[in-house]
């Protein structure tokens, strides 16, 4: 980066706001009012006869602030907005249900309601304001759902939760058929290590399978590239088919995710490589996502100045990048993101022996029970739900509480007893998984729903596969370690 060019990225770091979360304070432009996600707003939009858009956001999203500073911000776009719809704004990080609901089209994900609450328009990623324009013209014109509204499929339910024979050979075919030979990893577009699948293959290694080592070795391998050679951490993934276009945010479930996976890895195959990077990742959360108190932040924005790529500046040492500011931190608090960094932690510390990595983690679950358990930390969540052991997804949830919490919060406490023999972890586990049985089982099919549904609330509640994963996977795991058939059958309705 050239003097000259320093000197105008510091000056645009000193003009640059600081945003604020989009859930709680959404951002407005001096023509667009935004409002959060309401039944309210339906309500309104039925007396006014106007549409809902629905931007969900990520605030760590370079392609969300671009489009803050583009389309929301032009003329046309505006006058088509304010003449027709009701602008609802979400931080997706913050409503699980919605992020759940969405996370095919994200993010940004831009959807427009009718009054109804029924989809008319559903779209991915960035919407250049020509395009809006265009879209939202449209919608008024004729609102009828659109090709991007496919009727959902009707799921049918197995009378054995068992995976049969020929459904395991399918999954291993598609498994074997979606690893990219050339560069390594699963998947083709998008570059990062898909956790799942490299434990998987780590699994399928230790009974001697050379093809499953070769592939998880390789993608163990090729991810170091995404591992940020300055403050430590890894870049979300890579574009564009391989490892060399990473797009630079950190979020806290890649880093718990990536940290989990190299300490196993270093474990199985005293690789110093993973074990570096385990203690990077873990370098890079320490320093920038854990709050005084010990609990950890969800996220490190990827641009320095929102909407500006930030590839020279992350291409600066520690002290050049500090000269030009720190990419914004946000310091919202999950129980669900804590929980996936706990689990992490106690997997390191287990194979490690190093007690800053248990100490870290006892902190952050310490201080989830002081300030996430369900009806504790507001009104607004008391009196909701059956039964304690469960927790809350912020300070102030609008809805929930969620599946997703519960789940990450009873696998962690079940990683800590795991490391420690500690059996107060395993009453904590119990505890929770009692919680997530009294309050996501699904009425009408197997499964678990997202969120604890409540009356009135606008929640979009749906079975979540990852969740339902998480909880089997865990619930199998107490049923082992304590002997009770219970969670056995937790485990089953998941699967």
């Amino acid at each position: 980066m050239t003097k000259k060019v320093k000197r105008i990225f510091a000056i645009l770091v000193l003009l640059a706001a600081l945003p604020v979360s989009a859930q709680e304070a959404p951002k407005a432009t001096p023509s667009l009012a935004w409002k959060p996600w309401s039944q309210s707003i339906f309500e309104q939009a039925r007396r006014e006869h106007r549409f809902v858009l629905l931007d969900l956001e990520a605030v760590w999203c370079h392609w969300c602030h671009v489009m803050d500073e583009t389309t929301y911000k032009d003329a046309k776009v505006a006058k088509l907005l304010n003449a027709r719809y009701l602008l609802v704004k979400v931080d997706q990080d913050s409503r699980p249900d919605l992020s759940n609901r969405y996370e095919d089209y994200g993010w940004p994900a831009t959807i427009v309601f009718a009054a109804d609450g029924s989809e008319i328009v559903k779209r991915q990623g960035y919407i250049a304001p020509d395009e809006m324009v265009s879209m939202l013209q449209a919608i008024i014109d004729d609102p009828s759902p659109g090709p991007s509204v496919e009727l959902e499929p009707k799921l049918t339910y197995p009378a054995n939760a068992a995976l049969t024979a020929s459904l395991r050979d399918e999954l291993r075919n598609n498994f074997l058929a979606g690893y990219d030979q050339e560069h390594g990893s699963w998947g083709f577009r998008q570059k990062l290590l898909d956790w799942d699948s490299v434990e998987y293959s780590m699994d399928l290694a230790q009974a001697g399978d050379k093809t499953a080592e070769r592939m998880a070795r390789e993608t163990l391998r090729q991810q170091l590239h995404l591992l940020d050679p300055a403050w430590g951490g890894v870049y979300q993934y890579s574009t564009g088919g391989d490892w060399n276009k990473p797009h630079f945010e950190k979020i806290i479930q890649m880093q718990a995710e990536n940290l989990r996976i190299y300490a196993l890895a270093y474990a199985q195959w005293k690789d110093p490589e993973y074990l570096h990077a385990a203690t990077e990742i873990h370098r890079f959360v320490k320093t920038f996502l854990t709050s005084p108190q010990g609990a950890f932040y969800t996220s490190q924005d990827a641009d320095v100045i929102e909407g500006k790529h930030s590839a020279d500046y992350f291409a600066l040492d520690d002290a050049a990048r500090r000269k030009l500011g720190i990419p914004r931190v946000d310091q919202h608090i999950y129980a669900r993101e804590n929980g996936w960094m706990i689990a992490s932690l106690a997997t390191l510390y287990g194979v490690t022996g190093n007690r800053q990595y248990l100490d870290d983690a006892k902190r952050s679950a310490d201080w989830i029970l002081q300030n996430r358990v369900s009806g504790r930390t507001s009104g607004r969540t008391s009196g909701r739900t059956s039964g304690k052991g469960g927790f809350t997804h912020g300070a102030h949830d609008a809805t929930g509480p969620y599946l997703g919490d519960n789940a990450a919060m009873a696998r962690a406490f079940l990683a800590l007893y795991t490391v420690t023999a500690d059996r107060k972890w395993l009453a904590r586990a119990e505890a929770t998984a009692t919680f997530i049985e009294a309050n996501f089982r699904r009425s009408d099919g197997p499964g678990y729903s997202t969120a604890h549904i409540v009356a009135g609330r606008a929640s979009i509640s749906q079975p979540q596969r990852d969740e339902n994963i998480m909880l089997l996977r865990t619930a199998n795991l107490l049923s082992h370690y304590t002997g009770k058939q219970e969670y056995r059958s937790y485990a089953e309705n998941a699967m």
